[in-house]
């Protein structure tokens, strides 16, 4: 286009110079934009790479990255990496977070359906905090999720047991956090609501 434009205006032929449009620079585009991602993957991306965090630190972080709703809960590579933090946060001397580190390994295995991990690691946290509600709520919901499964089996007795089990661990959540809504729900239409069923 700059050559046509340069042979009308006589810039070509007649001893003078052509007329050459000045070259982009980098200078002249915008700097790349900052990578996309959500700060809390960030931050686990960066604590996996050396970045140091604190146990109380880890469990802020896998708290927020398994509320429910969050889409982050549902991406394996992210919970594969909160699964090394946590594992490598229990590492640790500090006695008070423990509870709420084997918490959300429970929480992380439940959600991948590894029902046999989840239950020994919530039961591992209740150890540590019989009073945590948010892990009376998981161990609800872990009963529940194998009592359906040994009802299918035609295991009524065992599936029976279960749900007591279920509505005991769901009655003590809500004993412990009575101003959550969510223990407040009936357990069935919760499970119905989970992703996968």
């Amino acid at each position: 286009m700059w050559l046509a434009a340069a042979l009308l205006a006589g810039g070509l032929g007649c001893g003078s110079a052509p007329v050459i449009p000045p070259l982009e620079t980098a200078a002249s585009f915008p700097p790349p934009a900052a990578p996309a991602g959500n700060p809390d993957q960030i931050l686990l991306k960066e604590a996996l790479q050396g970045r140091t965090l604190s146990p109380p630190e880890v469990v802020s972080l896998s708290d927020r990255l398994l509320t429910g709703g969050n889409p982050a809960s549902q991406d394996q590579e992210t919970m594969a990496r909160l699964e090394l933090l946590l594992l490598k946060a229990l590492k640790t001397e500090d006695q008070v977070s423990k509870a709420a580190l084997w918490r959300n390994l429970g929480i992380i295995h439940y959600n991948q359906k590894k029902y046999d991990r989840a239950q020994q690691e919530l039961k591992k946290a209740n150890e540590f905090n019989p009073k945590d509600a948010r892990t009376h709520f998981y161990l609800a919901r872990l009963f529940y999720s194998q009592a359906e499964v040994c009802q299918r089996k035609g295991l009524k007795r065992k599936a029976q047991g279960l749900s007591k089990q279920a509505a005991t661990e769901l009655e003590l959540a809500r004993k412990f956090a009575p101003g959550n809504p969510t223990y407040r729900q009936d357990l069935k239409q919760l499970m119905q609501q989970e992703p996968g069923k």
